[in-house]
């Protein structure tokens, strides 16, 4: 029997003439979510994979970003915090699929949570060299908003950070995680959409 490393599970309904329940693997620790399958356009796109929800927030440098502004390219979409030793791990690994991935379309996003200010979570970005956009609040609690309805979406809340997810150029979650991973992880999963 093969070995499967399942860390994550969602139950899906898909109506084919009669609901059928389907389970997929996504990378994260665990649990199970439901949620309904969308249609599939793109031949690479996993038949379970959900539309992301759309919002709005700020960048650190006070420009406002909006996730619908991203269609076209291939997303890593990170929950995170600056005080967050195992989101700290993953920031050099980001740093380098950026600079090598960033002309084959992919944007990495952070979406800070209770970080402090602009101002200091810019100061934690020049520390560490983050070559990648940080979101934060536009006015107060925005991120936290933001995290629920991406948690109501997938069907589960996020509550670990950090927890990533691939969107694709349609603008579905076509993968997750909880905890940090690796840059090779993440390359070999992103490698398809780019």
């Amino acid at each position: 029997m093969k070995k499967i490393n399942i860390i994550f599970v969602l139950m899906f309904s898909v109506s084919i003439g009669c609901e059928k329940s389907k389970k997929i693997e996504l990378e994260t620790n665990t649990s199970s979510i439901n949620s309904r399958s969308q249609e599939r356009n793109d031949p690479q796109r996993p038949e379970y994979a959900i539309k992301a929800p759309d919002f709005t927030l700020m960048t650190v440098d006070g420009e406002k970003f909006r996730l619908k502004d991203m269609r076209g390219k291939v997303l890593l979409l990170n929950f995170w915090g600056t005080w967050c030793g195992p989101c700290r791990r993953e920031i050099p690994d980001f740093v380098k699929l950026q600079s090598k991935y960033k002309n084959n379309g992919l944007e990495i996003v952070g979406i800070t949570l209770t970080s402090g200010s602009p101002d200091n979570i810019k100061s934690f970005m020049d520390n560490w060299d983050i070559n990648y956009t940080i979101l934060t609040d536009i006015e107060e609690n925005e991120t936290q908003v933001v995290t629920y309805n991406f948690g109501k979406a997938i069907g589960q809340s996020i509550t670990g950070i950090p927890t990533t997810l691939i969107i694709d150029r349609d603008g579905y979650i076509v993968k997750g995680y909880i905890g940090p991973r690796t840059e090779d992880i993440f390359y070999q999963d992103l490698k398809p959409y780019l």
